[in-house]
């Protein structure tokens, strides 16, 4: 077996475009459901809104990159607003259920022939880095940078280091929302919402206001995430929430940093996996195709998924104190 290309191909996950995306919309996530209490199984319909809301205006109307991501950001409010208004007053099971059918709902959406002048339909988009001028804003000289599995071209570069930015604002602000009032407030209805309707709170407007701010901090994940290659509705199955809950329980679901860290850990865990257990398969160390390698990578993930909930909700920066789902 290569043990050099599959270290490689791991460390690459460090510090890439995907992990940074899933980084963003997991910290979204933890606004909704680690701060809030919110069981949010649709924030897949968040990124796919965010990236095509940047994609469509740029390519179809001409819009430049920053107004293309103003309203990928405005997508995500519009998101929030008609998933929460109907669903925030429901009970957390059926508010599961309803968000896990919205996501659907946008990637069909996004996938029909309906709207193909658009969305281009199964074929999803390209070029929209270009024709926005996003491409063209790269302050970073020609050139290649870097070594080893970190080397890039200055365009790789940009798009790394324009996720990186965007992430750390992000944190910043979820770190400075929950240590004011507003979050006090909010980690208080995550903990018993009837005792902070009784002090005069209106719960709903808060759990509203949860649900816009993640799913903002989800849409630029969209963004972030479409920005090295092209947008495709595929992408957005619920196989992307099964991640991004995996990646939030692992880092710590009420922590700051603790989506971050699980998005890291997580990438580099299934892409070593990806890469280790189908050379093993062909060197004949395990007793299966490596076809089938890849399933097992898959349930490797959901048992990962399983033993945190069972063993450590809280995740590895967590305070269990703070997971309601575990008393």
């Amino acid at each position: 077996m290569d043990f050099g290309s599959i270290f490689g191909n791991t460390l690459v996950y460090l510090f890439h475009p995907v992990t940074i995306a899933y980084a963003l919309a997991a910290t979204g996530l933890a606004v909704h459901f680690g701060y809030a209490g919110l069981l949010n199984f649709g924030m897949a319909a968040f990124m796919a809104v965010g990236a095509y809301g940047y994609a469509i205006p740029v390519l179809s109307f001409g819009l430049p990159w920053w107004m293309g991501m103003i309203i990928g950001m405005l997508g995500g409010v519009l998101c929030a607003l008609v998933l929460g208004i109907p669903t925030l007053r429901l009970r957390a099971d059926y508010l599961a259920i309803a968000t896990i059918a919205t996501a659907e709902i946008v990637r069909l959406l996004f996938q029909t022939e309906l709207f193909k002048e658009y969305t281009n339909s199964a074929g999803g988009l390209t070029g929209y880095n270009q024709a926005g001028g996003f491409t063209d804003m790269n302050p970073i000289p020609p050139g290649t940078y870097g070594f080893g599995p970190f080397t890039y071209t200055a365009g790789q570069l940009w798009d790394r280091v324009f996720g990186l930015i965007v992430l750390v604002l992000a944190i910043l602000l979820v770190w400075a929302l929950m240590r004011s009032p507003w979050g006090r407030v909010l980690k208080g209805i995550r903990e018993d919402e009837d005792a902070v309707r009784s002090l005069g709170k209106n719960v709903f407007a808060y759990k509203m206001q949860a649900l816009i701010i993640g799913g903002v901090i989800g849409a630029m994940g969209g963004v972030i995430f479409v920005l090295p290659s092209s947008v495709q509705p595929g992408s957005y199955s619920t196989s992307l929430t099964f991640f991004l809950w995996t990646i939030l329980l692992l880092g710590g679901a009420a922590t700051v940093l603790g989506p971050t860290l699980g998005a890291v850990l997580f990438w580099m865990v299934f892409s070593f996996l990806g890469n280790l257990l189908p050379q093993a398969a062909a060197a004949g160390f395990l007793p299966i195709t490596e076809t089938q390698a890849a399933v097992v990578n898959w349930i490797f993930a959901g048992v990962v998924l399983m033993l945190l909930v069972i063993f450590r909700p809280q995740g590895i920066l967590g305070d269990k104190r703070e997971m309601t789902f575990v008393r």
